[in-house]
């Protein structure tokens, strides 16, 4: 299930998008601090692995998501 987005109004938490969640499911609610914790450093260093991630994407070096679930299901 993806995370469900919402904001606050009028004191009650709305959500963003429509959802399929059965009437009277319970969910729980965990306020997401939009604080950057990285330092310029650590920050540099994500951008250049996502950039390097990216570029095997566009080389169509990648494992499909459920092989890599698989896999990790699989391990001991």
């Amino acid at each position: 299930m993806q995370p469900l987005k919402a904001h606050v109004q009028n004191g009650r938490l709305v959500l963003d998008e429509p959802t399929d969640l059965p009437d009277g499911q319970v969910i729980y609610l965990v306020p997401v601090d939009d604080a950057d914790v990285l330092d310029d450093t650590e920050r540099a260093a994500l951008d250049a692995e996502l950039e390097a991630a990216m570029a095997e994407a566009a080389r169509g070096d990648v494992v499909d998501g459920d092989v890599v679930m698989a896999r990790l299901h699989a391990r001991p």
